[in-house]
């Protein structure tokens, strides 16, 4: 039998500790129902290739015209490699800039986009107008699951939470991302 490893990560290193991307969160508020939320999600169906659910006003706000549960806005959850391609094209829309004052202290981290046709391949329609999003990003390792599943969940352990130094180098090393410092 050979002596070589069994893992392809280096032999200091453990491959369960590695971050990853647990969901993408795309999300397109505009504030009032109807025709703008339309818009909206046409919008983000074009961009990410899912269908968009409708996300509801939780309270009631007069000066705004806004009523409890009226539908204001439109979002989109990726996970797995779709979260993977849609978040490489979201900064390639951006340049791969990123300030990283958006990360979290739990290692999650967001970002807005001003205008739908920063993505590649996407050309403007008059009758859409100019439509941004904001998106948010969660990140995690190996074990996350133990504070959401359903039997005994728990609270996750600080050594299995993500850092913000973690979430820095995952997006400078991975996805190739520049830092406004």
């Amino acid at each position: 039998m050979s002596d070589a490893p069994l893992s392809a990560a280096p032999p200091d290193e453990n491959r369960w500790r590695g971050v990853r991307i647990l969901k993408v969160v795309v999300n397109a508020g505009v504030g009032e129902s109807g025709e703008p939320r339309t818009k909206a999600e046409k919008v983000l169906q074009m961009i990410t290739h899912q269908k968009p659910v409708a996300t509801r006003a939780r309270a009631t706000n007069r000066d705004f015209g806004i009523r409890l549960g009226q539908e204001i806005g439109a979002k989109v959850t990726l996970r797995g490699p779709r979260a993977r391609e849609f978040l490489d094209r979201a900064f390639a829309a951006r340049d791969r800039q990123f300030d990283p004052v958006s990360i979290d202290r739990a290692g999650n981290f967001s970002f807005g986009i001003a205008d739908y046709t920063d993505f590649a391949g996407m050309k403007y329609d008059p009758e859409i107008g100019i439509r941004g999003m904001d998106i948010s990003v969660e990140m995690g390792r190996a074990g996350y699951r133990v504070r959401e599943r359903r039997v005994a969940a728990r609270a996750l352990p600080h050594r299995e939470r993500v850092t913000p130094a973690e979430t820095r180098r995952f997006l400078a090393e991975e996805l190739k991302v520049t830092f406004l410092e």
